[in-house]
């Protein structure tokens, strides 16, 4: 493994821009809800920069209680395919990172409705997780319809560059596979570009998904539009 496709762990890791939105429109009672009874039990502890001023990397353990392999979502949306994979597997735990509030109340009404036990939930900055996770800790991870950001100068903001993926692949066991899907062409090229220099393969790339795919509001919403889904699978090196 060279420099260049591993980030060392930062206990000190700078400050950082955060780009998009905290919360859209007024939740609703029930969502509420959720937020208030749910969300603290779900919730793992050390990741937040208030828990963990100091950014100490935190034990996997102590997320499910267990060492079960852990998947990482980043921005889960509206919870539709974290909660899908969580049913599918129950043998393995699923963290996800939405800073979006909507979203997590969304999410916690599907955990509800769906009974599932094997998942956690970050309602903040994947890269808070990144920053406290220890090295080879992630089993999977998943990037599914993220934020295209499509004008030219704000790429920069997109997870797929060097800011997210360098940590992505510190946390992330060699071997371990990386789901990325969009409807974005662009954002589909800067992915194959952008991933391999980070220390992964390219083991698949094209319009059909994976065998376990659920489709989200945000797939069908693309294919209204007429926008074409494409799904790429990368695995980490080493």
């Amino acid at each position: 493994m060279t420099d260049t496709q591993k980030s060392p762990f930062d206990p000190n890791p700078p400050r950082r821009n955060f780009y998009g939105r905290r919360q859209g429109k007024t939740l609703r009672r029930s969502q509420k809800g959720y937020l208030s009874e749910d969300l603290g039990e779900l919730r793992p502890k050390g990741i937040s920069i208030e828990e963990n001023p100091e950014r100490r990397a935190i034990d996997p353990v102590s997320i499910f209680g267990d060492d079960r392999p852990i998947w990482l979502e980043v921005g889960f949306g509206g919870g539709e395919h974290m909660v899908h994979m969580a049913a599918t597997y129950p043998e393995i735990g699923i963290l996800g990172c939405e800073p979006f509030i909507n979203g997590v109340a969304m999410l916690l009404g599907k955990i509800r409705a769906a009974g599932v036990s094997n998942v956690s939930v970050y309602p903040g900055d994947a890269r808070d997780v990144m920053d406290v996770m220890p090295d080879n800790s992630i089993s999977r991870a998943f990037l599914m319809y993220p934020d295209p950001w499509p004008k030219a100068r704000h790429h920069r903001r997109r997870f797929v560059t060097p800011e997210h993926l360098l940590p992505l692949a510190r946390v992330m066991r060699p071997g371990a596979e990386f789901r990325v899907a969009t409807d974005i062409p662009d954002y589909v090229r800067q992915t194959l570009e952008e991933v391999p220099l980070a220390g992964f393969d390219l083991v698949r790339e094209g319009p059909e998904p994976w065998e376990d795919w659920i489709s989200t509001r945000y797939e069908q919403k693309a294919l209204r539009e007429g926008r074409a889904p494409h799904y790429v699978t990368f695995r980490r090196q080493g």
